[in-house]
C-alpha cells in the first residue's frame, strides 16, 4: 500500500481558513470513511422499506450482519471466524470476559495490569476485584512503567512467573495508549499460559494498527473498539475475541438472548443455550447501524488488502521520529523507536516542562493540527498511512522543532 493512496476516502476536517486541518488523531477518533456514510445510508433505506421484515430479508439479513465483517476481522485480528464477534462496547465487553475469564480461587485471586492504564480498563478491573469482595489495594498488582514511560517485556513476563501462585488474571494491553509501545504479546500470552494464568488483552489501540496473531498466541479473551484506526465512527461497535478452545465454554458468563443459539433463538425458550464461539458473548440485538459503519470502513482495509498499518510502504511514524527525536533537542520521543515496538503513533515530551508542552500543543491546535493531550505531559501525534502523508509529517516536524 502507498502512503495516502486511500485518503481519498475520507472526509478531512476544515480549518478555519477553509483549508484541510492536518489530522493525527486516528489513534483517538479515525476520519469517516464515505463508505461508512454509504452502508449506514444503505441500512436506513432498507429499514424504511422492509421494517421489522429486514431482520429475515434482504441482503444481508439483519439477523446475521455480523457475520459480513468476520473475514476482515479475523484477519486483522489473525484469528478464526468463530474465535471473534463484533458487539458491544470495548468496556462492557472487557467486563464480560472478565466474568468468565476472572475466577478467582484460593490463594489465585490477584489481577495483574500495567500501572497507568486506560483509566476505564482499572475502573473496571477494581469493580470486578471488589465484586469478588477483594481489596483492590491488596489484590491489584500494578507494574510500574520505568523512568521513560515504557515495561520492558522481560518485566512482565518475570512479573507474572514471580506471582504465578497468587494471580488469577493478566490484563494486558497490545499497545499502551499514552507511550504507544507495542509489547510482544505472543510471549506475554505463552508466559501466562505456562503458568496456569488465564489472561486478557485489551487491544483498542491494536487492531488494524500493528501486526496481530490472535489465534496463534491464543489469550483466553481480548477486546478492542472500532472507532480509532478501525475508522468506524464515534460509539462504534467494538470487538471480542475468545481462544477456540473455549468456542463449546460451558463456564459463567452473562447471558443475553441474542447470544443463544440462532437456530433457536426466536423459539423463545426459558433456558440459554449458547451460541458456539465468540457470538455466544452476545448480550442485546445487534446494533445494525453500528454494524453498517463498521462493515463500510472495513471496505477501505478490504481495497488495501493489509491487516496492519505497519505494512504501509512508507513508514510515516518513522519519519516523524527521525526528525524530532535527539538527545540534545528539546523534544523527548517517548515511543519506543523500533518499528517492532511500536504502531502509528509518537508519543512525545517537552524537557522544558509540562507547562511548555502545553503551550506547543495549543499551538499546534491554533495552526490546524489535530493532535491530542494526555496528563501529565505527554503530545500524542498519530501519523496514519491510511490517509495521512509524508507532506503533513514534514510541516509538523517543521513547527515542532521552530515552536518547541
Amino acid at each position: 500500500m502507498k502512503t495516502s493512496q486511500f485518503r481519498h476516502h475520507f472526509s478531512v476536517p476544515k480549518h478555519a481558513d477553509g483549508s484541510e486541518k492536518i489530522y493525527f488523531c486516528g489513534n483517538s477518533l479515525g476520519l469517516m470513511p464515505t463508505e461508512a456514510r454509504e452502508a449506514v445510508e444503505k441500512e436506513l433505506n432498507r429499514w424504511a422499506d422492509l421494517g421489522v421484515d429486514g431482520h429475515f430479508h434482504g441482503n444481508p439479513e439483519w439477523l446475521g450482519y455480523h457475520r459480513i465483517l468476520e473475514p476482515t476481522l479475523a484477519r486483522l485480528a489473525g484469528a478464526k471466524p468463530v474465535e471473534i464477534c463484533a458487539m458491544g462496547t470495548l468496556t462492557t465487553n472487557l467486563h464480560l470476559g472478565m466474568i468468565s475469564f476472572y475466577r478467582p480461587e484460593g490463594k489465585r485471586k490477584k489481577i495483574l495490569m500495567e500501572q497507568g492504564s486506560f483509566p476505564s480498563d482499572r475502573y473496571a478491573v477494581v469493580s470486578q476485584l471488589e465484586l469478588h469482595g477483594f481489596d483492590p489495594e491488596q489484590d491489584l498488582i500494578e507494574l510500574t512503567p520505568d523512568e521513560y514511560g515504557l515495561i520492558d517485556d522481560d518485566r512482565v513476563v518475570e512479573t507474572i512467573q514471580a506471582h504465578a501462585e497468587e494471580l488469577a488474571l493478566v490484563l494486558w494491553p497490545g499497545v499502551q495508549y499514552s507511550s504507544g509501545q507495542y509489547f510482544d504479546l505472543g510471549r506475554i500470552c505463552l508466559a501466562s499460559r505456562e503458568a496456569g494464568i488465564p489472561i486478557g488483552l485489551d487491544l483498542a489501540h491494536a487492531i488494524g494498527n500493528v501486526p496481530l496473531e490472535l489465534h496463534e498466541w491464543a489469550p483466553d479473551f481480548a477486546v478492542w473498539c472500532s472507532y480509532k484506526y478501525l475508522n468506524a465512527g464515534p460509539g462504534a461497535v467494538a470487538g471480542f475475541f475468545v481462544a477456540e478452545r473455549h468456542a463449546c465454554f460451558d463456564g459463567p458468563r452473562l447471558a443475553g438472548w441474542w447470544g443463544h443459539d440462532e437456530s433457536s433463538r426466536f423459539v423463545m425458550e426459558p433456558d440459554f443455550k449458547p451460541a458456539t464461539g465468540a457470538e455466544g458473548w452476545q448480550i442485546s440485538g445487534a446494533p445494525i447501524f453500528n454494524l453498517a459503519a463498521l462493515a463500510g470502513s472495513l471496505q477501505v482495509y478490504e481495497q488495501a488488502a493489509i491487516a496492519s498499518l505497519q505494512e504501509a510502504e512508507t513508514d510515516l511514524t518513522a519519519s516523524l521520529i527521525e526528525q524530532l527525536d535527539s538527545d540534545n533537542g528539546p523534544v523527548h520521543v517517548v515511543t519506543p523507536t523500533d518499528p517492532a515496538r511500536r504502531g502509528c503513533q509518537v508519543s512525545m515530551r517537552l524537557r522544558s516542562g509540562r507547562s511548555q508542552g502545553r503551550a506547543l500543543f495549543e499551538r499546534l491546535s491554533e495552526a490546524g493540527v489535530v493532535g491530542d493531550w494526555r496528563e501529565p505531559d505527554i503530545i500524542r501525534i498519530a501519523p496514519t498511512p491510511m490517509y495521512n502523508t509524508q507532506n503533513e509529517v514534514d510541516r509538523v516536524a517543521d513547527m515542532i522543532k521552530r515552536w518547541a
